[in-house]
């Protein structure tokens, strides 16, 4: 299949989903969606109940048109996972008594209807992502630094496409490359940095922080349509090139600011993401095992 991953909200809830556009249609985590519609705390063993029960008492086919995808999991990772097209969604949840059915539904049929819109008219989806981070409390300067990283991302990863990188996994690796390169971690250091865990990381950047992201990313860009690299290992050698470009840019801002670029400010106060706040001057790797007792004393924003 080819296509993306995104995360959909159900009353507050996450539900990961993936855009097949050779089919175009949507295909969701059946672990996701059992565990919205009955609140069970082992979402999986009632998944596993389920199949064998439809199975033995209805005869149902269903589990075998079941397909998997990889899917990011609460550890970061891309991991397998049942998931189940609308159709045989709607099939399933007629096995799950649950109050929420019935809004799940008219839930499903909303998403089916955006995404054929968006299909038709591509600038609605910036129009919905415009009103989902002004709801959220963030600045409109943020917001449009924000939409020109989704810009910035996607040519790079079709340059990574034309140099015969896999989506997924080698994206990560690349992305890692030059997150480190610019800011003195890794993704899963950044995240851990500023208390984040499922949360998407540059929602949570300052405006300064998706700008450093951005030139990383198109100096990468830039980069490797001159060098043309081939497959994944070529290409890391040129992500640290990308990111290096922006992490001197960062160490140049600090040493004039006086204060660090990369600050524990987040989206649960969306406002202070693009405020100039003095904090004090940590040297990269602003974080590691080691020093995390020392964050206890970092100013928190």
């Amino acid at each position: 299949m080819t296509g993306k991953n995104a995360i959909k909200l159900f009353e507050d809830n996450k539900i990961r989903t993936f855009w097949d556009e050779n089919e175009e249609e949507w295909f969701f985590s059946i672990i996701d969606v059992i565990e919205v519609l009955t609140g069970s705390k082992n979402p999986r063993r009632y998944w596993s109940d389920l199949k064998n029960k439809m199975k033995s008492e209805e005869g149902s086919e269903l589990y075998e048109n079941i397909v998997q995808l990889k899917m990011p999991a609460a550890d970061g990772k891309m991991r397998l996972t049942d998931v189940a097209s609308t159709k045989q969604l709607l099939r399933l949840i007629q096995s799950i008594p649950s109050p929420k059915a019935e809004p799940f539904k008219l839930w499903l049929a909303e998403v089916g209807k955006e995404r054929l819109d968006e299909i038709a008219d591509p600038e609605l989806t910036i129009e919905r992502a415009i009103k989902t981070y002004k709801a959220k409390g963030y600045s409109d300067d943020w917001i449009n630094q924000r939409l020109k990283s989704v810009e910035i991302r996607k040519e790079l990863t079709d340059e990574w496409q034309r140099c015969d990188v896999s989506e997924g996994i080698e994206y990560a690796i690349l992305n890692n490359e030059i997150t480190n390169a610019w800011s003195g971690m890794d993704t899963k250091q950044y995240k851990k940095f500023k208390g984040l865990k499922k949360e998407n990381l540059r929602d949570n950047m300052s405006n300064l922080e998706l700008i450093l992201t951005m030139l990383g990313e198109a100096s990468t860009t830039e980069i490797s349509k001159n060098v043309n690299p081939q497959g994944l290992e070529e290409s890391k050698d040129i992500a640290k090139r990308g990111g290096k470009v922006a992490g001197e840019a960062r160490k140049n801002i600090e040493k004039e600011s006086g204060r660090p670029v990369i600050t524990r400010r987040n989206a649960r106060t969306p406002e202070l993401l693009d405020i100039t706040v003095k904090e004090p001057v940590f040297s990269p790797p602003y974080f590691t095992g080691r020093d995390e007792m020392n964050l206890k004393n970092y100013v928190l924003l």
